[in-house]
């Protein structure tokens, strides 16, 4: 997913880069709108698994705390060792969608300026 979504806002940026008069702006928001959609989707269904992990890893350290049981320490190693990477996951997922946000408002004036000198 991590280079789907860099490799796919990379080609956006390249269009709006490229300043071609030419560009089918109309169809290029379409696209780029159900791309933002499979993409929100994508970090719900992280943001859930995320959240998740951290609750688990919360509750096996109060469990450890309460209880002293030491075979909990390799259950939070565990949790920390998956948690870790979907949180840079996540992050990743957020900033990027951001950042298609901005690009989608770059088409849009693109797309007014377009019909405005028809």
């Amino acid at each position: 997913m991590k280079e789907r979504i860099l490799n796919y806002r990379n080609r956006i940026d390249n269009i709006l880069n490229s300043g071609n008069e030419e560009t089918d702006w109309e169809s290029i928001i379409e696209e780029h709108l159900i791309q933002i959609g499979f993409f929100q989707h994508e970090r719900l269904i992280h943001l859930i698994v995320t959240m998740l992990f951290a609750i688990l890893t919360f509750m096996a350290v109060g469990v450890y705390i309460v209880s002293g049981a030491v075979y909990m320490l390799a259950l939070i190693a565990i949790l920390l060792v998956l948690l870790v990477p979907y949180i840079m996951h996540y992050y990743l997922l957020e900033n990027e969608t951001q950042k298609m946000y901005g690009q989608y408002d770059e088409m849009l004036k693109r797309l007014r300026a377009v019909k405005e000198e028809w």
